[in-house]
């Protein structure tokens, strides 16, 4: 209980931060503040419903497996980056050694990745989708970049620059180079 409460703590904290920001903002044209306000809010709700929408097709297939977003989270990182170790993989996620672990063996025990000693250190597992991990890897990226490239379309080939600054922009300033090194547009 004393964990939740410093959590929540933390929470308003942190929200009173942006909060003061917020308030210095407002204070500059009330006006134009709501108006931008109101925007940002249909933006903000634009995204839950897009990000909704989004993972509803890959939720349906995974669904069958019994599988949830957290193991199609960790079977695309794998199958994007074969070799993973899992403390990359913790980082790139940001989750629970607990809660990757328990997705992880049932990823393992119903062979959709396997463990591979490392060459230069054979104490350190190294990630790899199998067969099976890899047609399902690749079956939920169709699923979702038909989703992608629907919108790109509508929103026109030149925006393509600007929403991937925007979700750039979206993400923790510390975390922009390492983000930036696993963003590729290979065709792995």
């Amino acid at each position: 209980m004393a964990d939740r409460s410093r959590h929540s703590e933390r929470l308003h904290e942190d929200a009173g931060d942006l909060c003061d920001d917020a308030d210095s903002a407002n204070n500059a044209d009330t006006d134009a503040a709501l108006e931008d306000r109101g925007r940002l809010i249909a933006s903000m709700e634009l995204l839950f419903f897009a990000y909704r929408d989004f993972t509803s097709d890959a939720d349906a297939v995974l669904a069958h497996y019994h599988f949830g977003r957290a193991h199609h989270r960790v079977l695309h990182f794998v199958h994007r980056n074969p070799g993973l170790r899992v403390a990359e993989l913790l980082e790139i996620l940001r989750i629970t050694k607990q809660s990757l672990s328990r997705v992880l063996k049932q990823l393992i025990d119903e062979g959709f990745i396997c463990q591979k000693a490392s060459d230069s250190d054979g104490r350190a597992r190294l990630l790899h989708t199998t067969e099976k991990g890899c047609d399902l890897a690749e079956l939920l990226i169709d699923l979702q970049l038909r989703r992608i490239s629907k919108a790109l379309g509508e929103a026109g080939v030149q925006s393509q620059s600007t929403i991937e600054a925007f979700l750039l922009g979206m993400i923790d300033d510390r975390d922009h180079p390492h983000v930036s090194s696993l963003k590729r547009s290979d065709n792995v």
